[in-house]
């Protein structure tokens, strides 16, 4: 016999999908069947049984090996590490839930830390665009019911949010779309032609590094300024005949994703696709959203923007909160090798940092908090796996839109695994108890 499980949030990438159903065994201890999410998000649902899954905590030791211990070793390790530090890095925080962010930004605050999140080497630079010039978003639900004209630049959602198309931004029906597709115009930007790409109405291949020009275009356009014969790659008369497209439309919205945010510009980029939407907003309406990776990336900037008015490479060394990407962002701390102790959690620096800083994460005691085996687990001196929030605990989310949604606990952990929120709050107790002998 099984019970279903409905309405849960998938926690795997920034369109936190909340339509999930899942069907259970009758104890709550295994997941049966994954109905509703995309290939990526069922795997991760189903992974929670794989019978290589590791449930206790351990120690690597002289010859590579590793030692079963305790949580309440490792949360003594953990603290003793950060304490030691003169400036530890705690990096990640995107996949887990904004209550165990809450309480890890608390020990980077005891122990003059450096916080810092996975936004430092994708969305970082449209965090910072954003304090430059501000932005006009809206919800995905006015994406759904509202939007009629869709840019996707430097994104490719079909294969990084496989259910974005379908539930907010080309098929689904909404209150004012309610023909689905044929309700809306979708323009795809970018320098290679992506499933996405064929998907759209038109694609436009932009010259790799150019979006800053193009988006200028666009501008100067909408604005009937004359334009040169060719721009990045793209002719001017194909730019106009796009203007005109979105001028007609009722509302457009601009999903970006690191195409932009990443190419020649970064920051500059998405000051001018900010601009380009609000110029928009002078013949009909328009927004921006970025399109954002992790499940909770975007809480976590939330969460440190609450607590310390920043939301990444928050350095807490000097007792109170600084901010200087470039200066305190995670990897140039760790090329200059001014980090000597790191915690790692809900993130995998390991398969995305530069050589050169995975080079010093494992020349350096680093901890490493997450449920699955990974390149950077596998560098750390201790690696401690803990329960997946949205599965095996509930937990605060926010979606890629800034929509805080609440996830659900579907089945019960492995028996004694602890959650992340549980292990930090080990490793404060154990921070606040060695602050407080030496005082």
């Amino acid at each position: 016999m099984s019970k279903r499980i409905t309405d849960i949030i998938c926690p795997f990438c920034g369109t936190l999908c909340d339509d999930i159903e899942i069907d259970v065994s009758d104890d709550g201890k295994q997941i049966l069947e994954v109905y509703n999410a995309c290939a990526i998000g069922s795997e991760k649902f189903l992974h929670v049984q794989s019978p290589d899954r590791i449930t206790r905590p351990r120690m690597k030791q002289e010859d590579g090996s590793w030692n079963e211990i305790t949580y309440d070793e490792a949360a003594k390790y953990t603290a003793k590490i950060l304490c030691d530090a003169k400036k530890p890095l705690m990096y990640g925080w995107s996949s887990t839930s904004c209550e165990a962010q809450s309480i890890g930004h608390m020990i980077g605050e005891q122990v003059g830390g450096v916080l810092d999140n996975t936004a430092t080497v994708c969305h970082g630079s449209t965090l910072i665009a954003m304090q430059d010039v501000g932005i006009p978003s809206c919800t995905l639900g006015e994406v759904k019911n509202r939007a009629d004209r869709i840019i996707f630049w430097g994104c490719n959602p079909a294969h990084a949010h496989p259910r974005h198309m379908s539930r907010y931004s080309i098929y689904s029906r909404g209150y004012f779309t309610g023909k689905g597709s044929k309700s809306r115009k979708i323009i795809v930007v970018d320098p290679r032609p992506t499933d996405s790409a064929s998907l759209a109405d038109e694609y436009i291949q932009v010259e790799q590094g150019r979006d800053y020009e193009l988006l200028d275009a666009f501008r100067a356009a909408l604005k009937g300024a004359p334009l040169p014969e060719m721009i990045a790659g793209v002719p001017s008369e194909k730019i106009y005949e796009l203007v005109e497209i979105l001028k007609q439309g009722r509302f457009v919205v601009i999903f970006f994703g690191m195409g932009v945010t990443h190419s020649l510009g970064k920051n500059h980029n998405i000051d001018m696709a900010i601009a380009l939407t609000s110029d928009l907003n002078n013949y009909t309406k328009a927004s921006i959203i970025a399109m954002r990776g992790h499940y909770n990336v975007t809480g976590s900037g939330q969460v440190l923007g609450w607590q310390f008015g920043f939301p990444f490479c928050v350095d807490l060394s000097r007792g109170f909160a600084r901010y200087n990407p470039g200066e305190t962002s995670s990897n140039d701390l760790l090329m200059r090798g001014e980090v000597d102790g790191c915690l790692v959690i809900g993130s995998d620096p390991g398969s995305h940092f530069p050589i050169g800083s995975v080079k010093k994460i494992n020349a350096i005691p680093t901890v490493c908090v997450d449920p699955h085996m990974t390149p950077t687990a596998a560098i750390s001196k201790c690696h401690v796996p803990v329960a997946l929030v949205g599965i095996e605990v509930g937990g605060s989310c926010y979606r890629m839109d800034n929509v805080p949604i609440d996830s659900r606990k579907v089945v019960e952990p492995p028996a004694g695994m602890l959650t992340d929120a549980e292990f930090l709050d080990l490793v404060l107790k154990e921070v606040n108890q060695i602050k407080g002998d030496a005082t």
